[in-house]
C-alpha cells in the first residue's frame, strides 16, 4: 500500500535516515533495490564507489540546474509496504514494484529518459521507500497531481498477480491522521494528542448536534475554539476554519488554522449543512429507543444510494450518545463513535438522503435534550439504549458488507463490539464494600439540624418546609452571662 510520507527540502538528511539505524534500531541491512539508472552503486554496500553525499548531489542535480523558480520542498518521499502476513518479497520483486510505482505517480513514466531522478531504499522485509527530486532532467516540473490514487491502482495489480493480501480501495473516507511534525509538536508541548485530532473530535461533536450553520459556529466557539469564517464575493458564508488556542506557528506569530475539509472529508461546510435536520420537539428516551430500532429496520432494506444518508446520521447519533452517556460507559461509547466514524462515510456518494435518517436524527435530538433521562432511568434504560444502538450498528455493518465497502464494514463491526462491551459493563453489578461489624448503639438524643434549600431556577422563591425535631433540654446550670446567639446556618 503506497503512503506519502510528506515532502521535504533536504535530500541528504532523508537519505541519512533511510540508510541509518532508525529511531529505534529498526533498520536492518539498508540498501538500494532500484534507481533511475541501472547499476547505480549502493552507498551502504559499496561506499568506496558511492557515498550518501554523492547520491544526494546526483538526485538534486536537476533541481540545482533549474533556471526558473525552484520548488520550496523538492524531495518526494513515499513508502510502499505489504501486509505482515504476506510472503517476503525479493529485492528483484521490490525493484519491479518501485519502477511501476514511480511510473504511475508521474515521477518517471516508462520510456521517459528525461524524467525525475529517483531511488528505492529497502531496510525492512515488508516495505521500501521511494525518494525522488521534483525536477525533470529536461528542466520541466513533473505532473504528479493524484499520484497516490494512481499508485493504489497499480498496487491492486501486484496484489492479484502475486497473491498478496488485497488492500481496501482508496475511497477517501479514512480519517486524516496528523503528520509527523504535528505529533512531534504535541509531544514537545506535553499534549496527549495532536491539535488536528482534538479539533476533529470537537468539530464532529458540534456538527452532530447543530441544526443550523449559526448553531454550528456558535457551538465551535462555545467549545473554546478559534473560528474564522470565509465568505464569497456576495458575502455568503461558504467555508470555515478552526484553530486550537495556543497552537501557533512561525515562532508564535500566527495561529495554525485547519479548514473543515482538511480535518475530514465530511467536515467541510457543505457536507455539514447536508446533515442538518429541523429542530425536533423534546422526546423521552423510550421514544428514542423505538426510533433507533425503526431506523435499523429501514437501513436493512436501504438501497445503495439511500443508505449513505442513514449511516451518516447514525454516526452523528453515536457522537451525541457518547457526549450524554453516563460516566461508567462513556469511554466505551466514545470509542465506538470514533471507530464508526469511517463507517459513517460511504464512498463515492454526496447525497445524504435516506429513509432511516430522520429517525436517527430525531433520536439524537432526544438524547441531547433529555440527557438526564438516560441517567435517571438507571441501568435498564441505558441497557435498552445500548441494545438499540447495537442493532442499528449491525444493520449498518450489513449494509456496508452488501455494498462491498470493506474498510467501512470493519469500522462498523469494531463499533458494535465496543457497544456490546459497554452493555456488559452496564449489566455488571458494582463492587460492594465489605461491611464492618456493627457495634452496640446507645440511645442518643435528637439534635436539630439546619436545612439549606436552594431555590429552583425559574420557579420563583421556594418556601422551606418546617423542620421538626425534639427541642433541646434546658441546661441544668445556666450561665448568668449572656451567650451569643447562633447565626444563620449554625446549630447549637
Amino acid at each position: 500500500m503506497p503512503k506519502k510520507a510528506g515532502s521535504g527540502e533536504c535530500t541528504a538528511d532523508l537519505l541519512a535516515y533511510l540508510f541509518g539505524p532508525g529511531n529505534h534500531e529498526e533498520h536492518t541491512d539498508p540498501h538500494l533495490v532500484a534507481a533511475w539508472t541501472p547499476g547505480l552503486p549502493c552507498p551502504a554496500r559499496t561506499p568506496d564507489r558511492m557515498t550518501l553525499a554523492d547520491l544526494a548531489l546526483l538526485l538534486d542535480a536537476p533541481v540545482d540546474a533549474l533556471r526558473g523558480p525552484k520548488p520550496a520542498e523538492h524531495v518526494w518521499h513515499v513508502s510502499v509496504r505489504n501486509e505482515p502476513d504476506d510472503r517476503v518479497l525479493s529485492d528483484t520483486e521490490w525493484a519491479t514494484v518501485a519502477a511501476e510505482m514511480v511510473a504511475a505517480a508521474g515521477i518517471a513514466p516508462h520510456g521517459d529518459a528525461q524524467a525525475c531522478r529517483w531511488v528505492a531504499v529497502r531496510h525492512a522485509d515488508d516495505h521500501i521507500h521511494l525518494v525522488a527530486s521534483l525536477a525533470r532532467q529536461d528542466g520541466r516540473h513533473p505532473r504528479i497531481r493524484g499520484d497516490i490514487p494512481r499508485m493504489h491502482t497499480a498496487a491492486r495489480a501486484f496484489e492479484t498477480a502475486w497473491d498478496l493480501t488485497p488492500m481496501s480501495l482508496l475511497d477517501q473516507t479514512a480519517r486524516r491522521a496528523p503528520v509527523t511534525g504535528e505529533r512531534e509538536k504535541a509531544a514537545r508541548r506535553g499534549l496527549p494528542e495532536a491539535a488536528r485530532e482534538s479539533l476533529q473530535r470537537t468539530v464532529r461533536e458540534a456538527a452532530a448536534r447543530a441544526t443550523t450553520t449559526t448553531d454550528f459556529l456558535t457551538r465551535l466557539r462555545d467549545a473554546g475554539l478559534r473560528v474564522r469564517e470565509h465568505h464569497d464575493e456576495n458575502g455568503a458564508l461558504d467555508g470555515y476554519a478552526v484553530a486550537l488556542p495556543g497552537d501557533r506557528a512561525d515562532h508564535g506569530t500566527r495561529p495554525v488554522w485547519f479548514s473543515g475539509r482538511t480535518l475530514a472529508h465530511d467536515l467541510s461546510l457543505p457536507r455539514i449543512r447536508e446533515r442538518f435536520h429541523p429542530t425536533i420537539a423534546p422526546a423521552d428516551l423510550a421514544r428514542a429507543h423505538t426510533r433507533i430500532r425503526e431506523a435499523a429496520t429501514l437501513l436493512t432494506r436501504a438501497g445503495r444510494a439511500e443508505g449513505a444518508g442513514d449511516v451518516a446520521a447514525l454516526g452523528d447519533l453515536l457522537v451525541v450518545a457518547a457526549a450524554t452517556a453516563p460516566t461508567p460507559v462513556r469511554d466505551q461509547i466514545r470509542a465506538a463513535a470514533a471507530a464508526f466514524e469511517q463507517a459513517s462515510r460511504a464512498p463515492g456518494t454526496r447525497t445524504l438522503h435516506g429513509t432511516a435518517r430522520a429517525h436517527f436524527k430525531a433520536s439524537a435530538r432526544a438524547l441531547e435534550r433529555a440527557p438526564q433521562t438516560a441517567r435517571g432511568g438507571g441501568a435498564p434504560a441505558l441497557l435498552t439504549l445500548l441494545a438499540a444502538l447495537v442493532e442499528a450498528v449491525e444493520a449498518a455493518t450489513a449494509w456496508h458488507r452488501a455494498q462491498h465497502h470493506r474498510a467501512q464494514t470493519r469500522a462498523a463491526a469494531q463499533a458494535a463490539a465496543l457497544l456490546r462491551e459497554a452493555a456488559t459493563l452496564t449489566t455488571t453489578p458494582p463492587p460492594t464494600r465489605p461491611t464492618r461489624p456493627t457495634r452496640p448503639t446507645r440511645p442518643s438524643r435528637t439534635v436539630p439540624r439546619t436545612v439549606r434549600v436552594t431555590p429552583a431556577t425559574g420557579r420563583g422563591p421556594v418556601v422551606a418546609p418546617p423542620v421538626t425535631a425534639v427541642p433541646p433540654r434546658p441546661r441544668p446550670n445556666p450561665v448568668p452571662h449572656p451567650q451569643p446567639s447562633p447565626g444563620p446556618g449554625r446549630a447549637r
